[in-house]
């Protein structure tokens, strides 16, 4: 992969816990204080509007901090709409807590729920998922909400999570990707709830969308979107081609694959590697390049076909 192919990943962001920063005209972000791993600095959650209504979208964990820097953050506003790209625990768990303080009505595509197939069960990823999620409005591709000033349009992004959706801002061409695409590194894809096939398709339905920047939950934004997405696939394609290179030398457990692949990544992050690993070995073994000894789990043992 050429270096005009990677994705231009950032990890030179500044965290301002609880601040209400303004990122456009019609955007303002508040940074959660819930730093890991997997959330980087933390939960951004923007705050979509004027200075008579608006929208949250990822209102974030249960952390009652957060939610009061929220309230704060509004000021006048009138909070109408709580939008959810999807439920894990540093995304949705703070609509409730919200909806009480403000009347809000809360919209996502739906409860928690598993992909087309197991290989991790009994075992929670990331943050967790947020099984007590329920909005009161399910949206799907397409659904437009507006407020004055406002429109947001649901695009529908199944891949880091079945439920995932992301919004587009209609007036600025902003797209909040949750985190179908993150500015500081890439995404978890992590079955039963993950599907690495999904994701690539949604990748591309999202460039089809030319949005002129991408806001993710977690780390900067994104400016040059189309380049940035080209590189994620060819990424994630690259991936694929180290996986066949090590199974052509030999059958391999994800445990030796990954030991190999990711030596030079944060060991505190080769679980989630595993679970992505994992998603491509689905992936490769539905389409005949892979085969495997039994179920494609964690456990299994791969080979090329």
């Amino acid at each position: 992969m050429s270096s005009m192919e990677k994705p231009d990943f950032r990890q030179d962001f500044a965290a301002k816990y609880g601040v209400a920063e303004k990122m456009s005209a019609r955007v303002t972000r508040v940074l959660c204080e819930n730093p890991s791993p997997y959330t980087y600095t933390g939960t951004g959650t923007y705050i979509v509007g004027n200075a008579t209504d608006a929208a949250i979208i990822d209102p974030g964990p249960d952390m009652l901090s957060h939610g009061e820097a929220l309230l704060k953050a509004l000021g006048d506003k009138k909070l109408h709409s709580i939008l959810v790209t999807h439920t894990h625990q540093d995304h949705s768990p703070l609509a409730g807590w919200l909806k009480e303080k403000t009347g809000a009505t809360v919209y996502g595509y739906g409860a928690h729920g598993a992909g087309r197939r197991g290989g991790l069960v009994g075992e929670e990823v990331e943050a967790g998922a947020d099984k007590q999620f329920s909005p009161d409005l399910k949206l799907r591709d397409g659904d437009t909400l507006s407020g004055e000033g406002w429109t947001i349009t649901a695009v529908h992004t199944p891949g880091h999570t079945a439920n995932h959706l992301c919004f587009l801002l209609k007036e600025e061409n902003t797209l909040f990707v949750g985190d179908h695409i993150m500015g500081w590194a890439t995404t978890v894809i992590s079955p039963p709830d993950g599907d690495m096939k999904d994701y690539i398709e949604s990748l591309r339905k999202v460039a089809a969308l030319e949005p002129s920047s991408l806001a993710p939950t977690h780390g900067p934004w994104v400016d040059k979107p189309k380049p940035f997405i080209r590189g994620i696939i060819a990424h994630r394609k690259m991936r694929e081609g180290q996986i066949l290179d090590h199974l052509k030398g030999g059958s391999e457990t994800i445990e030796e694959l990954v030991s190999h692949m990711y030596k030079s990544v944060d060991k505190r992050l080769h679980p989630a590697a595993a679970r992505s690993v994992l998603a491509h070995l689905i992936a490769m073994t539905d389409d005949g390049r892979v085969t495997c000894n039994g179920e494609t789990t964690l456990s299994a043992t791969y080979s090329a076909a």
